[in-house]
């Protein structure tokens, strides 16, 4: 893959945020779309108003009337992070509003895969029915489901972010900001956002009827360390709404205000919470929840993030940090065959050749492992990638990544127009989607997504783009610009974390970890040495005698044996003469 470092210019803007901020400060901010001092503002004051939800009036009558009169509600979640967290966000809730008659249920996404399905409703009904099913990242697109809940005389309240296809399900109530007629300014939010929401109309009716008169209304803003998780984790845009949540989750979480669950995977991925960065959330805690959907059952997490005390935590996160082990294992498998059938372009030189939509499949391959085999994909190649595994005789499921510029769900759409029947189901957002087709028919959707990719992109699109925030000198390469740049945040997607470049002499460099490469610099004009790293080098191509290199970096804090220095986190390098 190929990749371009552009630099963003000086913005104008700049010199409207306060004089008290470091220029570099500024000027990155500026480029984000902060322009006044009230988009610096992060309180939970400035949060949105529920009652722009379109649907959320329904959905607290029904939630309401079920707590007053003591019905069995359940809870029916997703089994990634953005679910697991809704789910234990919603029963904790419901649980601390003084209704306990709360259950929850995650479909098994090998078995019954994702949503509310019909078989989903006739399994909770084998175990005890419920009044009303709670829908949390999910069901607006589970029409059978809700249709056949309906059916029983079960009520259904969908509680949904995902982008609504044809057809609209029947349900009691349906909350999610994507919906038509939907006023929500922030299109953005993430499933576990939608439900938080509804649990404050639902808290703010439950005041105005006077039940909590002998008892405690909870504060909801103690659950807004999992909202931030699932923000992160589910890579939704950080819109002002959004970095108000995740600035606040953070917040608790540094001064040790957070949920047990979340303190213990802290522990067991060795971060230190009064450090907690968007990041750590992304790539530490993340990971080790969704492995628990990814290799076994989802409710494992969902008990660890439900934890009432450290203790019992600290034994589920260990669970899951096993199963994040294991998961790295079979990536590792997966990734390395994928690697070796695509090295044949490298070996035939005829980059050329590689489709620009990108499938692939394997008969060997872990369900649960190939949106994290896409992604990899995805970011070492720059281009759409749809990785495949088995999930029945005849059935193989996709999970779809994608590059700016290219709308996945949309391509998938236009494939299912064109070639009717082609795709089973499929369903997702821009930049991911998950999709369904017989085996039979893989080569001709290889053929009529390629094709698709190619109307939508040029040869360009193929090419990074590394977009910096400039070059720093030495003098601002410090641990303290380092920890002014973390205050500034949160970051994340649409809202990028502030990366810079420039050229540096190798002084020395050695491997670590087998394929990371540890390295101490000297900028191109200065003489002080720095630390950095850059992981998961393709140690085939790179030279180990080169003297210079030009890079594209982060500012990072390191810490070993108590003392915190500063490294430079390198995301992309190439050799100079």
């Amino acid at each position: 893959m190929q990749f371009e470092i552009k630099r963003r210019p000086i913005n104008p803007n700049a010199d409207k945020l306060p004089l008290d901020l470091p220029d570099v400060i500024r000027n990155i901010l500026s480029n984000r779309g902060i322009d006044t001092d009230s988009k610096l503002n992060l309180s939970s004051t400035g949060l949105l108003d529920y009652r722009q939800l379109k649907g959320i009036d329904q959905a607290v009558s029904v939630l309401s009337n079920a707590i007053t009169k003591d019905l069995f509600i359940l809870v029916v979640g997703d089994f990634d992070a953005d679910g697991a967290t809704s789910t234990a966000l919603s029963c904790l809730v419901l649980n601390e509003f003084g209704h306990s008659n709360v259950g929850y249920l995650v479909p098994d996404r090998f078995k019954m895969g994702y949503g509310l399905s019909k078989e989903l409703v006739q399994f909770a009904c084998d175990n005890r029915k419920p009044d009303v099913i709670l829908t949390v990242d999910n069901g607006i697109s589970s029409v059978e489901g809700i249709q056949y809940a309906k059916s029983l005389g079960i009520q259904v309240v969908v509680t949904d972010h995902h982008l609504p296809g044809n057809e609209i399900p029947d349900a009691d109530a349906i909350v999610n900001p994507n919906q038509s007629g939907c006023m929500f300014p922030s299109k953005a939010a993430c499933g576990c956002t939608v439900v938080f929401y509804v649990m404050a109309a639902l808290k703010a009716e439950l005041i105005n009827i006077g039940w909590f008169k002998n008892r405690t209304a909870p504060n909801l803003a103690d659950y807004l360390d999992l909202v931030a998780l699932a923000t992160i984790a589910d890579v939704v845009p950080l819109d002002h709404n959004n970095r108000i949540i995740v600035h606040q989750g953070l917040a608790r979480i540094r001064s040790g205000h957070c949920q047990p669950g979340i303190q213990a995977i802290l522990e067991v991925a060795k971060k230190k919470a009064h450090r907690m960065t968007g990041t750590d959330l992304g790539f530490a805690v993340a990971p080790r929840l969704n492995a628990a959907g990814r290799m076994d059952d989802m409710s494992r997490g969902i008990a660890c993030l439900m934890s009432p005390d450290i203790q019992q935590a600290r034994v589920l996160a260990k669970d899951l940090e096993d199963l994040n082990q294991m998961r790295k294992e079979v990536e590792s498998d997966m990734q390395t065959q994928a690697l070796t059938w695509l090295s044949q372009f490298r070996e035939i030189d005829a980059p050329e050749s590689l489709p620009w939509g990108l499938c692939l499949f394997d008969d060997q391959w872990h369900e649960g492992v190939i949106g994290i085999l896409a992604s990899r994909i995805k970011e070492k190649l720059h281009r759409p990638v749809i990785a495949f595994a088995r999930s029945g005789d005849n059935i193989i499921k996709g999970s779809a990544r994608s590059i700016k510029g290219f709308h996945m769900r949309d391509a998938l759409d236009l494939v299912s127009t064109r070639h009717p029947g082609l795709i089973l189901k499929f369903g997702g957002h821009a930049m991911a989607a998950g999709l369904s087709i017989s085996s039979s028919g893989y080569k001709q959707f290889i053929a009529a997504f390629d094709q698709v990719v190619h109307e939508q992109l040029t040869e360009d699109d193929l090419n990074a783009v590394v977009w910096s925030d400039g070059d720093l000198d030495p003098t601002q390469l410090t641990i303290n610009m380092a920890r002014a740049i973390r205050d500034a945040g949160p970051w994340g997607q649409n809202f990028p974390q502030p990366e810079f470049d420039g050229i540096f002499s190798i002084v020395q460099q050695r491997i670590v970890g087998q394929k990371h490469l540890k390295l101490t610099l000297t900028p191109d004009q200065g003489t002080s040495l720095f630390d950095a790293i850059a992981f998961n080098v393709d140690l085939d191509v790179w030279p180990n005698d080169s003297e210079f290199v030009r890079m594209s970096y982060q500012l990072d804090e390191n810490e070993f044996n108590g003392l915190v220095r500063l490294q430079l986190l390198v995301n992309n390098l190439e050799p100079l003469a």
